[in-house]
């Protein structure tokens, strides 16, 4: 089953079934109205929007235009990331001099960032008009789930995740050392994050999705150049069900919950790169004279995951950096 969110009433939009080939959908404001009132009742309202999917793909419905889409959760209660590929981390940190945290392997790594709102696949990222923000972004493949229970197994918490799509985690890296050194968490590293316009039911991956763990060809460009063509299955340290499993530990998660695993990292170095300042650590590795840029007013990122038969999954996230006065 595909979803997404037009615009308005308010700001949580109006959910809308899609067909598999996202050129016809339907709303459906008799089942639930929001994306939100189907993810809080996901158990009854499912079965009743797999129904309305069918008749989709037997052609009821009406044309959409996707272009219209806006974040398929605008309102999320609550985004959690992890940081469960090892080689985005240990470039990173070898480019830098210093060593991965004991116990990376074993234990998840995880925060709480930005869940409300989130922008969407063609919004603008607006940077604050200043200089130094080092703005990068992150391709990412997120989970959203019904409630999960505290104290859920990986093997319960897989059975809530109801829901998959893509992400930009959106980051001003030159804030993350002194927000991580000073230990409570990032909070100016991590501004607003773009949703892709289409979700999608696991079922709907098939093969492509294994012991909660998505694989396919995710596609990242920044003005066209590509700078990733990675696989978000390949060199998972944690399946998505063992990282709800683990932020689940000591309190349940509300329905609506995100979770990311982090910017996607291969080994495979011909994949490229999910994010800028891994690319930066490998050229500064490699004795490179000069890094690539961080992103700067005007240039575009665009980021989209395919199938095996090469079809869009999720749709593009498709952004361009603004840059906004600071208020006086």
């Amino acid at each position: 089953m595909k979803l997404a969110s037009l615009p308005g009433p308010g700001p949580d939009g109006r959910l809308i079934v899609i067909d598999r080939t996202v050129t016809r959908g339907l709303e459906v404001p008799h089942i639930a109205a929001r994306l939100q009132d189907a993810l809080d009742t996901w158990t009854d309202v499912a079965p009743r929007l797999e129904e309305a999917y069918a008749d989709l793909n037997e052609g009821a419905g009406f044309p959409i235009d996707s272009s219209q889409f806006i974040a398929p959760l605008p309102r999320a209660y609550q985004f959690l990331d992890g940081s469960a590929y090892s080689e985005h981390m240990s470039v990173i940190r070898q480019a830098r001099g210093a060593k991965l945290p004991d116990g990376y392997a074993e234990v998840p790594v995880i925060y709480q960032g930005t869940g409300a709102p989130m922008m969407g696949p063609r919004d603008p990222i607006i940077v604050p008009d200043k200089e130094g923000l080092d703005l990068d972004f992150e391709a990412e493949l997120i989970v959203i789930t019904d409630a999960v229970p505290l104290g859920a197994s990986a093997r319960q918490a897989e059975r809530h995740i109801r829901l998959i799509g893509l992400l930009n985690d959106v980051s001003f890296r030159a804030f993350v050392p002194t927000e991580v050194a000073r230990g409570m968490g990032l909070i100016h590293s991590k501004p607003l994050n773009a949703m892709a316009p289409i979700l999608v039911t696991p079922d709907e991956l098939g093969a492509a999705w294994v012991n909660a763990k998505a694989s396919g060809r995710y596609k990242c460009e920044v003005n066209g150049v590509r700078i990733g063509e990675l696989d978000p299955g390949a060199d998972l340290m944690f399946s998505y069900a063992e990282l709800l499993a683990y932020a689940a530990r000591t309190r349940p998660l509300a329905a609506g919950t995100v979770l990311g695993a982090g910017a996607i990292a291969n080994k495979d170095r011909a994949n490229g790169c999910g994010c800028l300042a891994e690319l930066r650590a490998r050229q500064t590795l490699e004795g490179a004279a000069v890094l690539s840029p961080y992103l700067r007013e005007g240039d575009r990122v665009t980021l989209a995951m395919y199938d095996a038969a090469g079809r869009s999954v999720f749709g593009t996230i498709d952004q361009t950096v603004v840059t906004q006065p600071t208020l006086n």
